[in-house]
């Protein structure tokens, strides 16, 4: 994040129109310096974008529908999406409720609240689908795709932007576009599609705060004073409410009324944020930029990512405050709280969110298809989301299969990428290396530190899963070489770039039919079962 400082000659003393002449000069300088301009290719930074995500949407959208019947945890999701939509809360569902909403009947709740452990804003989410298209597999299903197909685009808008390159933006979206976790999680009416969708929405417009205030910094400068040495003098300018650290500030808000995973991203983006100002006062010749910062971004970093955030999150509990009858909603009225000012809805709302802490944080029941996070970024242990045997093919014996099996091609290469962003960002101070390791590490790490003992599913990674596509680009770039390079360089660059995009390619079309559940014999089922873990 540390950022070479740019020396500017003092001001001329010939007289006050030199005075002004230079100083516009070095205002210009200054944003040339801070500003590294993007490639200027405007038909094809959009084209090319959207043709990768014609891609990522088809394999998404593809037999949307299949299987019909409600798979795996989509029996508490979707049922509970259809419930916020019909009453403002989640209640129980009677028996055979996924019998019955796979035949398209609706009328399957009992009249008592029911017991949730996730927020409420990814079931909106999928009961929007619903209310849009009917209780059917593909309108549970339809919003969860259209996020993830969203996410492929904003990847490659993200890869661009991150690294001056309309190409490895390009690439950065193909290989998330073609990765098995985001494409079966984004087939799925769960939430951690939705998760990994409102992360990258997140980044990206961080991203875009990061560039658009670097530029605001550069013209607002000219209203600082300078010293008799011609240095700037004081802490710098302010720089206002940015509107798109805000933008990311309600994208944080509702991944965290998603699922609370999200409270790792919001940490790392606050000090990502900070840093990032840091390091742009620095570049600007501020001469303490450190303080600086603290005295003029911390408080508006706080209230955009993290106030904001909070009353987002708030805001996505509405129907359980308004509407009283979800669960335990009246349990402040029945518990009398000698602390004043405090609400009896806000005292319920802390109660539920200790019971579902609890939960959270004591789950250990034993699952078949478990797995242990440090095993997730090689793939050891993907989970089924479906399965079936009764599936008519032209074999004998066939099958039809949902595997949360990441892209090995990508995940693989993930692993050795990773180890070589940190080097790029410890020993090279490549911000962007920096960035993408935290936000892998922000996925991840808690999962391995925290909950190691809890029941965890690979599944979770699909948060991972376009930081890891930025990761992999990031060293296809250095592969691929400058645009200074020779021309032998860049060709060798290319062919290695593209032979390796082609095997991702290869790969993702041999194991696609395991991820959309297409049915298939028996025997092409067991060889994409490379490891046993996988089966």
């Amino acid at each position: 994040m540390i950022e070479r400082t740019l020396y500017l000659a003092p001001a001329d003393q010939g007289g006050a129109q030199s005075d002004a002449n230079d100083r516009n000069g070095r205002i210009r300088r200054l944003g040339e310096h801070l500003m590294q301009p993007l490639p200027a290719d405007g038909f094809w930074s959009w084209l090319g974008p959207l043709i990768v995500t014609i891609i990522g949407g088809a394999l998404r959208f593809y037999h949307l529908a299949i299987p019909k019947t409600i798979t795996l945890d989509e029996t508490y999701y979707v049922k509970g999406g259809l419930s916020l939509w019909k009453y403002g809360y989640e209640r129980d569902a009677i028996d055979k409720a996924d019998q019955l909403l796979s035949q398209g009947k609706t009328d399957i709740f009992a009249s008592t609240a029911d017991y949730v452990v996730h927020p409420m804003f990814g079931k909106w989410v999928i009961g929007a689908g619903i209310h849009i298209f009917g209780p059917n597999a593909f309108g549970w299903r339809f919003m969860v795709a259209l996020l993830g197909t969203i996410a492929v685009f904003v990847t490659a808008r993200i890869g661009r932007r991150l690294f001056r390159s309309t190409l490895l933006g390009c690439i950065a979206g193909l290989l998330l576009a073609t990765d098995g976790t985001a494409i079966v999680m984004s087939r799925i009416g769960m939430l951690d599609g939705i998760l990994a969708a409102l992360l990258i929405f997140a980044f990206g417009c961080l991203l875009l705060d990061r560039d658009r205030s670097r530029a605001l910094l550069a013209k607002r400068m000219k209203f600082i004073e300078l010293d008799p040495a011609g240095n700037w003098s004081g802490p710098g300018p302010h720089l206002g409410w940015r509107g798109w650290r805000l933008a990311a500030g309600v994208f944080l808000g509702l991944a965290l009324g998603t699922k609370w995973s999200a409270l790792y991203f919001i940490a790392f983006f606050v000090i990502v944020s900070l840093l990032w100002d840091a390091g742009a006062r620095r570049a600007a010749g501020i001469a303490t930029p450190v303080r600086s910062t603290i005295k003029r971004d911390v408080v508006p970093t706080l209230l955009s990512l993290v106030a904001l955030s909070v009353v987002i999150y708030l805001a996505t509990w509405t129907g359980w405050l308004v509407t009283g009858g979800g669960w335990d909603r009246q349990w402040g009225a029945q518990n009398p709280s000698s602390i004043p000012f405090v609400p009896d809805a806000i005292r319920s709302l802390w109660h539920y969110h200790v019971a579902m802490y609890k939960f959270h944080s004591t789950l250990t029941t034993s699952h078949p298809y478990q797995s242990n996070a440090w095993g997730w970024l090689i793939q050891a242990r993907p989970t089924a989301i479906y399965y079936s045997s009764t599936v008519s093919c032209a074999a004998a014996k066939c099958t039809s299969a949902i595997t949360s099996l990441g892209n090995p091609m990508l995940w693989w290469a993930g692993i050795l990428a990773l180890p070589y962003l940190a080097f790029e960002w410890l020993g090279r101070r490549d911000w962007r290396a920096g960035v993408i390791l935290g936000c892998v590490a922000a996925g991840w790490l808690p999962w391995v530190i925290l909950y190691n003992s809890r029941t965890v599913f690979a599944f979770y990674t699909v948060a991972l899963s376009g930081f890891i596509a930025l990761a992999v680009t990031y060293c296809l770039g250095r592969i691929l070489g400058p645009a200074s390079a020779s021309i032998r360089r860049r060709m060798i660059g290319a062919g290695v770039v593209g032979a390796y995009v082609a095997v991702v390619l290869v790969c993702a079309s041999f194991f696609l039919p395991i991820w959309n559940g297409d049915p298939i014999s028996y025997a092409q089922w067991a060889q994409r079962m490379w490891f046993q873990s996988w089966i």
